[in-house]
């Protein structure tokens, strides 16, 4: 008769990791296939309507009348209002290609997909934005953001050298994770704010500013300290990128641009990579931040310059038209339109 062991064998901890690795794995899979074939039942709820609406007259009547139906079918089930089956419909309306809804929407929760349809009506932007909510893991608030500070149009925008002093395809992800311009409005700071008050609202936003910033940015410290040959330098704000595998620095001038600002940059960006960076990191990349630029200006500053170096605008101030802002409903009118579910995770489904 076989006896149980008196102690743990030396290799449970990790067999156990291990199981836990596969449950987690199989559990996100189940998700994303429920979530999948739910969003496919959706869109083939609202192409139905759609048809039947233009080869038999359909109105809001029958839209109400199969509501009804539906619910009392299958009271278990969340989704079926009448205001969500007409949200079905403008499914199938806005994504006619049931392939792009398969490959690309289908991997969105529900309500992502009504944000991007009651926000955008360009097809190519709403897609633009779907692959981005899928990339980065973008919640549904932060969609919200995204789409309102219109990161499609500043996304790569900012002027750079990278193609000349990075190698491809470094340098092309790294122009991509730069915009122009970068908006902080979130500071609450009058377009005459210093760089040391925008540096200390930057740090006090630290999760807002790291949005703005983008995915894979990694905060290390203000005012970080180097010495060269007995003297002290402070670089402004220090981040590590984790997609790119380099430093950041980012410097502030509340100022236009100025060539010497790339000169000074420079300067910081050797220091980085000769004390601070690791030997498996990439070059150290600069960003810098300043109220006005001329595009010549810094085009003829950074044609000099060895290190790979990115200059922006920033915006402290910026007001949304009051035509445009009264139009747009908020997170929490979708919701209350969609019954989402009260601790917000989860929506009508």
């Amino acid at each position: 008769m076989s006896k149980t062991p008196a102690t743990i064998p030396a290799d449970y901890a990790a067999w156990l990791a291990g199981i836990k690795t596969r449950v987690q794995a199989a559990r996100s899979r189940a998700v994303l296939a429920a979530n999948a074939e739910l969003i496919a039942l959706y869109w083939q709820i609202g192409k139905d309507i759609l048809q039947r609406q233009s080869a038999q007259g359909w109105g809001s009547k029958v839209i109400e009348r199969l509501a009804r139906d539906l619910r009392e079918a299958f009271p278990e089930m969340k989704g079926f209002s009448a205001r969500n089956l007409m949200y079905m419909r403008d499914f199938a309306e806005s994504w006619p290609d049931e392939a792009i809804v398969q490959q690309l929407a289908a991997q969105l929760p529900w309500f992502h997909i009504v944000v991007l349809m009651m926000r955008l009506k360009d097809a190519a932007t709403r897609e633009w934005y779907a692959q981005k909510a899928i990339a980065d893991g973008w919640s549904r608030a932060t969609l919200e953001i995204q789409i309102r500070n219109r990161l499609h149009e500043r996304q790569g925008q900012a002027i750079t050298n990278f193609n000349h002093r990075l190698p491809v395809p470094q340098s092309e992800l790294a122009q991509e994770t730069l915009k122009d311009p970068y908006l902080f409005d979130f500071l609450s700071l009058g377009d005459d704010a210093h760089e040391r008050e925008i540096e200390n609202a930057l740090v006090r936003h630290i999760t807002r500013f790291l949005l703005e910033l983008g995915s894979g940015f990694a905060f290390m410290g203000r005012q970080y300290r180097l010495e060269v040959d007995g003297s002290e330098f402070f670089i402004d704000l220090l981040f590590y990128h984790t997609r790119l595998k380099c430093y950041v620095v980012v410097e502030l001038k509340a100022t236009e641009f100025k060539p010497e600002h790339a000169g000074q940059l420079n300067f910081y960006l050797t220091a980085v990579d000769r004390q601070v960076k690791a030997p498996d990191d990439n070059p150290t990349i600069g960003l810098l931040l300043c109220k006005t630029k001329s595009q010549l200006i810094v085009e003829y500053a950074l044609s000099g310059i060895e290190k790979p170096i990115g200059v922006a605008e920033y915006e402290l101030v910026r007001a949304l038209p009051e035509t445009l802002a009264s139009n747009l409903p908020t997170v929490e009118e979708l919701e209350s339109e969609l019954g989402a579910f009260k601790n917000g995770d989860e929506e009508e489904a």
